[in-house]
């Protein structure tokens, strides 16, 4: 039995393409070339096109059956209000249409009289002339007067030909100005990933379609071949190749299998997973990326600022060159020629169109960027501080070793029991390590009261009225009043295997250790290494360890400066000490602790598996496990200003040669305003390219 569809309706069909329409396609604020993007992620999608003028999508697929129900089962979800809107274009529409009556009324003039040639040009150049006037009165001097004065010129002297080829060439620069822009835009707007309008929720045994916006946490969802998943969440059953590309950028499927965490936007192409939501609505992977885009679109960095600063400035040059010309020469066409050529136009547009560029490539290596004021500003860092757990290491702890100060009362197993049944209520990577090492040897949960959380300290508790306190040596020292001192020894002898330790006490009487183990990421010494290659003056660990652990790890790095034995309060007091020294920090953590540092810090720098709270604090969020990412970003932050500065000296210098040119007669308006808009259009095609790769 065939399926009827609501809205997609099958126009063409052969073997291995669709052409289907949706009569919504051609909404004017509709960003239709999303639904382009999310079929050719679809398995089995080899090429897709969405022409809005026809309201058709027309897609290229394998010619399987499976193949084809998903795409038609997709576009038949789609709604109008999942997919991102384009909120303006700039002017686009309105310049590709003057641009277009003057290109018509410029071929037509061989045709015409000089009389009606004078009023084709009056009625096609007013609107020029009457944004000149605007901006006159607004008080502010823009480029805009400058182009009216100029057309205003050539049109007083009856030369409607150059009247019309001048404004010509002014929207032809406009449109393709307009369009490089949107272009950039366009760029950060493919990284919107919307989710799936529905999902197969599982209700006692049975699947329900129902709005994604309406799950909710530790729901189970259904995800089937082709369908995106809604939610971040946990594999409870099944298998699947899941295609990540929309989130880290990587192409090739990843294999996902029960216990393995999914992030929501991803697109499951082969096999059926089972899911438990852990992150639902605003707070999926999907969403956040789509908040860090819209605030990339929106915020102007500082650089991008002056540049609109000096180009505004740059139109009085512009003016005074053009009273001088007429005083020296009494010659209209040459200040005609002058006023046509100016810098506001590369220099305010090269700048953000760089910016995004370098965002939409950080975004597609796993490196979101909230906006061109951190780029600029992390091209100017010369310091870079890590929290060291969960950057320089994985933070994935492995428990190899456990020690009993009273192996009578409290023998290995028993102690790892006690410390595993408390640490349960902790979602820290030591709790999570020891839980798992105790479930691993099949302990028994032993019974306890009430836990009390003391933030980046420990936990507390009791266990047949005897007081239980489980976290560092500092706070069982400092604050529990424990001695330890007696135990010196086989403490270093911890240490000097570089072990994380977690020290336990009964009433105030050390009980055991357990020690921990961290393993150092594979690229973190090269990424270290890139960074001072790359104009680092320093580069600083923070950590809670004991100084013999964390100065051993900073040897192994090539890191001169550790800072050890700290309180999570204190990272942000040593950032703050680092800045007030007229250093540039970056900060890179992961941690509800880092919070305050990365906020503290110029840029700060979260990991992906890190905490909310850190992510929501920083300037810059890695989305793939990999810590070369710093470095990678650093890299194209820096050539990014560097791009930035030589296209501002290109357009200064070209257009100061044609100043020249034009001032001493030795190129027509039309001439000028051809050049001119060359140059800015060179200048912006440059700045789209944006920086390569090293």
């Amino acid at each position: 039995m065939l399926r009827a569809y609501k809205q997609a309706r099958i126009v063409h069909e052969t073997p291995k393409r669709l052409r289907v329409r949706i009569e919504w396609l051609n909404r004017k604020l509709i960003d239709a070339s999303h639904i382009s993007t999310l079929l050719e992620r679809m398995a089995g999608v080899e090429d897709a096109r969405v022409n809005k003028g026809a309201k058709s999508a027309i897609i290229r697929y394998d010619g399987l059956a499976h193949t084809r129900i998903s795409i038609l089962d997709f576009l038949d979800r789609l709604e109008p209000t999942s997919l991102p809107h384009v909120d303006r274009m700039d002017g686009e529409a309105e310049h590709f249409f003057h641009t277009s009556l003057n290109g018509i009324a410029l071929a037509a003039t061989p045709f015409l009289s000089p009389t009606q040639r004078l009023v084709v040009a009056g009625a096609l150049v007013a609107p020029t002339l009457w944004a000149g006037v605007e901006s006159l009165f607004s008080g502010k001097i823009k480029v805009e007067l400058l182009d009216a004065i100029a057309i205003g010129v050539a049109t007083s002297r009856g030369d409607a030909i150059t009247a019309l080829s001048t404004n010509f060439f002014i929207h032809l620069g406009e449109l393709l100005e307009a369009r490089t822009n949107n272009s950039s835009n366009a760029l950060l707007r493919q990284l919107l990933h919307p989710a799936p309008s529905n999902a197969w929720k599982e209700v006692n045994g049975e699947l329900l379609e129902v709005g994604a916006d309406q799950l909710q946490l530790n729901d189970v969802v259904v995800v089937n071949p082709g369908d995106t998943i809604p939610v971040d969440g946990q594999v409870l059953t099944g298998m699947a190749q899941v295609n990540e590309a929309s989130v880290t950028g990587e192409s090739v499927p990843v294999n996902k299998e029960m216990k393995m965490r999914v992030l929501s936007g991803t697109i499951v192409e082969e096999g059926t997973l089972r899911i438990r939501a852990v992150k639902v609505g605003d707070d999926t992977t999907t969403a956040r990326i789509s908040r860090f885009i819209q605030e990339s679109l929106e915020n102007k960095s500082e650089t991008q600022k002056n540049a609109e600063k000096k180009a505004n400035q740059r139109i009085w040059i512009t003016l005074g060159l053009g009273a001088l010309t007429f005083a020296l020469t009494r010659d209209w066409t040459r200040v005609a020629s002058v006023f046509l050529v100016d810098y506001s136009c590369a220099l305010k547009l090269s700048t953000p169109v760089a910016m995004k560029s370098t965002m939409y490539k950080c975004a597609k290596d796993g490196i979101l960027v909230k906006g061109g004021q951190a780029i600029e500003t992390f091209a100017n860092v010369d310091t870079v501080v890590f929290d060291k757990t969960g950057t320089l290491t994985h933070g994935e702890l492995d428990v190899t070793e456990i020690r009993s100060v009273q192996p009578k009362e409290w023998p290995e197993d028993r102690l790892l029991a006690l410390v595993a049944s408390i640490e349960e209520h902790s979602t820290h990577p030591v709790a999570n390590a020891v839980v798992t090492q105790a479930k691993a040897r099949q302990l028994a949960h032993i019974s306890h009261d009430e836990v009390n959380f003391i933030v980046a300290h420990g936990m507390v508790s009791e266990v047949n009225d005897k007081r239980i306190v489980i976290g560092s040596r500092h706070f069982l020292e400092e604050h529990e009043n424990v001695d330890i001192s007696s135990h010196e020894n086989m403490i270093e002898e911890l240490e000097e295997k570089g072990l994380i330790l977690l020290y336990t006490s009964m009433d105030s009487v050390l009980t055991g250790i357990v020690g921990l183990r961290d393993q150092l990421r594979d690229d973190a010494k090269s990424m270290i290494e890139r960074l001072y290659s790359n104009g680092v003056e320093k580069v600083a660990i923070l950590t809670g360890d004991r100084r013999r652990k964390a100065q051993a790890l900073a040897d192994q790095l090539g890191i001169t400066d550790v800072y050890a034995e700290l309180r999570p309060e204190e990272k942000a007091d040593i950032v703050q000490k680092l800045k007030e020294e007229g250093r540039v920090i970056a900060f890179v953590g992961d941690g509800v602790n880092d919070a305050p540092a990365l906020i503290n810090a110029n840029v700060g720098i979260a990991m992906p598996q890190g905490a909310d709270l850190a992510r929501a604090s920083a300037d810059i969020v890695l989305t793939v496990d990999n810590i070369s990412g710093v470095a990678q970003a650093y890299e194209k932050s820096t050539d990014t200003m560097k791009l930035i500065k030589s296209n501002f000296n290109w357009a200064v210098g070209i257009n100061s040669g044609l100043f020249v040119g034009a001032s001493m007669g030795l190129t027509s308006p039309v001439i000028s305003s051809l050049l001119h808009n060359g140059t800015t259009l060179g200048v912006l095609a440059r700045a789209l390219s944006g920086v390569k790769d090293r």
